[in-house]
């Protein structure tokens, strides 16, 4: 960001030995991403970062580190940088790596009712998951706009000569 607006994103799909690691290290993992996908505009610049996993904002003075967390240290030290804790709730977009569920990448948590009152209208079909929170496996939206399109060739007399 800059100015108070976000200027770029970067994202990657998470390799398949990352998919076991913590929490922790996964927020981590993501925070060296970013450090090295933008490295060339933020060496020797300070910058913030802000992450809703409290534990990360002590990773500097945490005495006992695993090797992976170590080896992002070392990256993290070369960098004038601050590490903030912004409150998870206060994020408006879910965050995907502190709301992982163990259900797979195409599950999706609703927990909001107007949702799935819009789903219902799409015809989707929601099971019941506890707590108030429903679990929707797959949605496949088709757009009926082709399906209209080819209804109102086949009555089209000008069309048929054409062909």
């Amino acid at each position: 960001m800059q100015e108070d607006k976000v200027i770029a994103y970067v994202s990657r799909e998470l390799k398949p030995y990352e998919k076991n690691y913590p929490t922790c290290d996964l927020e981590l993992v993501a925070v060296v991403f970013a450090l090295k996908m933008w490295r060339h505009y933020l060496y020797g610049v300070p910058c913030k970062i802000y992450t809703d996993h409290q534990s990360l904002v002590y990773i500097f003075t945490q005495k006992e580190l695993n090797l992976r967390q170590q080896q992002s240290l070392e990256l993290l030290k070369d960098y004038d940088l601050e590490i903030h804790y912004h409150l998870g709730k206060a994020n408006v977009v879910l965050d995907a790596l502190s709301r992982k569920n163990h259900h797979g990448l195409n599950t999706i948590i609703i927990t909001q009712l107007d949702v799935s009152k819009d789903l219902k209208c799409l015809c989707a079909e929601l099971m019941p998951h506890g707590q108030g929170r429903a679990l929707l496996s797959l949605l496949e939206i088709q757009p009926s706009i082709i399906e209209e399109i080819k209804l109102h060739q086949r009555g089209n007399v000008r069309l048929q000569k054409i062909k």
